[in-house]
């Protein structure tokens, strides 16, 4: 029964759902230890090897927190490790990655249109890329050039700009901002995992011993948090651009997804240096700016692919299969008459200039691609099209669920 769709759905929406609750427990954390590590004061009545203190009131209670530069001389009974957030964010990460862009990669991965590769082809080179930036990274982290950061840093951005690049040759506009900010993730949840928790782990293990730990251990993971926390603000962009085609659907998304890494190097520095100074530098604001009104410029740059050139595309597989089922001529008359007003290429519903989301229902192609949404968008459910531009009657939704099903049933 076709309703194993709906099932589908509902588990993408729950893994979405702990992965955007994992990710703000992750990013919360992140932010609150790095404006804490700055904002450590001195006090000469601290413990020996006591590095700074920090008072602060919340939820109507007072809480000290005292910084040991290696450890303090007493290893306390109960320890927090705070791993699980980043853990927990990017396997759930991955697992939507895989229902999405590998189970739903004949839709949503791949783009014919760029260059020819089998679904296969496709899952191999999303899994396998993810891997590559935490090779290079780790490697250079590792190398002398972890005494001049800042080259790091111009580096690590390098590599980023020729990922995205690279993603947006073969993926879809959607997929290949996704994959960047999984890319990114993959650094950073490998941080944590290869590095930041292995040094912390020897640390402790040195105190039981009765060792003196060595100061370079906590040196190389609080290098690798803050590398992590400069790419935090990106990662949360690139996550949340798949809903708005001005950021994944334009000829230069590349280069957009490029310059939001700067946006996020910007803020972040404005924050870190108020919480160090208690004053940020406000130029910082005038730079995210200014590279915002060039990413919102190079998003209206139309060079897309006209009514004519889709039509003239062979379908693929996928696309046939749906094309050639009984209903699709029906279906196809219905989603032309309630749909492709907003989702053509040139819309010409209101004031509309794009298509929501990229999703183009002009012309069989379209609609046979979009078959699964469709089911769920305005068949089974009344979400589209939106109330106030069409009404869409119930038997309209009936014969788009029929077609669908006749597929599935087969």
């Amino acid at each position: 029964m076709y309703d194993l769709a709906v099932i589908w759905e509902w588990i993408a929406f729950s893994v979405r759902w702990l992965h955007v609750i994992t990710a703000m427990a992750w990013i919360g954390a992140s932010f609150y230890f790095i404006a804490l590590d700055l904002m450590l004061k001195p006090n000469p009545a601290l413990p020996d090897g006591a590095y700074g203190e920090e008072w602060e009131v919340h939820g109507g209670g007072f809480y000290h927190t005292v910084k040991y530069l290696v450890a303090p001389a007493r290893m306390p009974e109960h320890l927090t490790w705070h791993k699980w957030q980043s853990y927990t964010t990017w396997l759930s990460g991955a697992a939507l990655l895989m229902i999405i862009y590998w189970v739903g990669g004949e839709l949503f991965l791949l783009d014919p249109t760029k260059v020819d590769l089998s679904l296969w082809q496709g899952i191999l080179i999303s899994g396998g890329s993810l891997t590559i930036g935490w090779l290079l990274y780790d490697q250079m982290c590792k190398s002398k050039l972890s005494d001049h950061p800042t080259v790091l840093m111009l580096l690590l951005f390098v590599i980023l700009v020729i990922m995205s690049w690279g993603y947006n040759q073969v993926f879809t506009g959607r997929a290949a901002l996704l994959h960047l900010g999984a890319f990114t993730a993959t650094i950073m949840t490998a941080n944590v995992f290869f590095q930041i928790m292995p040094n912390q782990r020897i640390v402790v293990e040195d105190l039981k011993a009765g060792r003196t730990p060595d100061a370079k251990y906590g040196k190389i993971a609080k290098v690798r948090s803050t590398h992590n926390n400069y790419l935090t603000l990106p990662v949360v962009f690139l996550m949340l651009s798949n809903h708005y085609p001005l950021a994944f659907g334009t000829e230069y998304s590349w280069i957009i997804a490029s310059l939001i890494f700067l946006t996020g190097v910007t803020i972040r520095h404005y924050f870190n240096t108020m919480h160090a100074t208690g004053k940020g530098p406000h130029w910082t604001w005038a730079v995210t700016v200014l590279l915002m009104v060039v990413i919102a410029w190079l998003s209206s740059v139309r060079n897309g692919e006209t009514w004519e050139d889709a039509e003239a595309q062979e379908l693929t597989p996928y696309e046939q299969k749906y094309a050639s089922a009984a209903g699709f001529e029906e279906a196809y008359d219905t989603v032309l008459g309630n749909c492709s007003m907003c989702h053509a290429r040139e819309p010409v519903y209101g004031t509309m200039k794009w298509a929501p989301k990229k999703v183009y229902l002009e012309t069989p192609g379209d609609v046979a691609r979009q078959a699964d949404q469709i089911y769920l968008q305005a068949g089974i459910s009344h979400a589209m099209p939106p109330p106030s531009a069409v009404q869409m009657d119930e038997e309209a939704r009936q014969t788009i669920i029929a077609w669908v099903r006749e597929v599935r049933d087969q």
